[in-house]
C-alpha cells in the first residue's frame, strides 16, 4: 500500500472539506492511537468530531440569522418564580415536535413574566433541532409589512417572514399597530398556516386582540387559523423586574419619595 505522508492527508481532507479533521490530525490521531481503536472505532471517531464541529458552526450561523435580542435558555428560567408555568410542558415544547407539525404557540400574560425568555429559548432548542428560526417584535414585524406594501414589495417581504421554519413575533400588543396592520398580519398568517409554525407573545388575552388590531373581523380570521394548530400558555404572576425592584427595597422608596413631595405641595 503507497505510503501517505502528513501534507498530502491534509490536502485530501481539504479537498474532501474536512476542515475539523484537517485543523486538529495530529491530535486527533495521537488520541485514536493512544485509545489503541480499531480502524473502524477511529473512523468513528474523526468524523463525529468533523460532524461536531459542522454542527457546532451551523448552529453559531442560524442563531445569528435568528436575531434573538438576548441570550436565554431554559436552565435560566425561574419555574419557581412563575408557578402558573408547567415545567413539564415546555420541556416537551423544548423537543419541537411542535414544530415539525407547523403547529403554533401562544405565550399570553403580564409584561415581565419571563414570555419573551421562554420565546428565545424554545427558538434555540429549535436551531439546535436544526429548524430555521426568526425573531421579530410585532411592531417591527408590522412596520416592515406596511413598508413593503407602500414600496410594491409585499409579496416579497412575505414570503422573508413565512421562509423560517419558526417564526417568533415578540411583544404583540404592546405598541399600537399600523392602520392596516390586521389585514398585513393576516397575510402572513395564512401564507405560513400550516406550513411554517409562529410563536407569538403577547400581553393580552386573545379576546382582546380584536381591539389590538383595530378590527376584530381580521383578527378573529387571524385567531381562527393561528389556534387551529395551537398550544396556549398563559402565565400568571409578578413581573420579574418589579420583584426585583421590590427585594432591593426601590418601590417602597420611590412611595416614599411620592409621599414626601405630595406633603411639600400641600403644606
Amino acid at each position: 500500500m503507497e505510503t501517505i505522508d502528513h501534507d498530502a492527508l491534509v490536502a485530501m481532507l481539504d479537498r474532501l472539506k474536512l476542515t475539523a479533521i484537517r485543523d486538529q490530525l495530529d491530535t486527533l490521531l495521537d488520541e485514536a492511537a493512544r485509545s489503541d481503536m480499531t480502524l473502524r472505532e477511529a473512523l468513528g471517531f474523526l468524523v463525529s468530531r468533523e460532524i461536531a464541529r459542522r454542527d457546532e458552526r451551523r448552529i453559531e450561523m442560524a442563531t445569528k440569522l435568528a436575531q434573538f435580542p438576548f441570550v436565554r435558555e431554559l436552565e435560566g428560567f425561574e419555574w419557581a418564580a412563575q408557578p402558573s408555568v408547567d415545567q413539564r410542558q415546555i420541556r416537551e415544547l423544548a423537543t419541537c415536535r411542535w414544530i415539525a407539525h407547523g403547529d403554533a404557540l401562544l405565550f399570553l400574560g403580564p409584561p415581565g413574566t419571563g414570555k419573551t425568555h421562554l420565546a428565545v429559548s424554545l427558538g434555540r432548542a429549535a436551531i439546535r433541532h436544526n429548524y430555521s428560526v426568526q425573531f421579530v417584535t410585532a411592531a417591527t414585524l408590522v412596520a416592515t409589512l406596511a413598508k413593503a406594501h407602500g414600496d410594491g414589495r409585499l409579496d416579497e417581504q412575505l414570503t422573508i417572514y413565512a421562509r423560517p421554519k419558526l417564526l417568533i413575533i415578540d411583544e404583540l400588543g404592546y405598541l399600537p399597530f399600523e392602520p392596516d396592520a390586521a389585514h398585513l398580519f393576516f397575510q402572513l398568517v395564512s401564507r405560513r398556516y400550516e406550513r411554517g409554525s409562529m410563536m407569538v407573545t403577547s400581553n393580552r388575552s386573545v379576546v382582546e386582540w380584536g381591539t389590538v388590531f383595530g378590527d376584530p373581523v381580521v383578527a378573529t380570521a387571524i385567531l381562527d387559523r393561528l389556534l387551529h394548530h395551537c398550544s396556549v400558555i398563559t402565565i400568571r404572576g409578578d413581573s420579574y423586574r418589579l420583584r426585583e425592584k421590590r427585594r432591593a427595597g426601590l418601590l417602597q422608596k420611590a412611595g416614599t419619595a411620592h409621599e414626601q413631595q405630595a406633603e411639600n405641595v400641600n403644606q
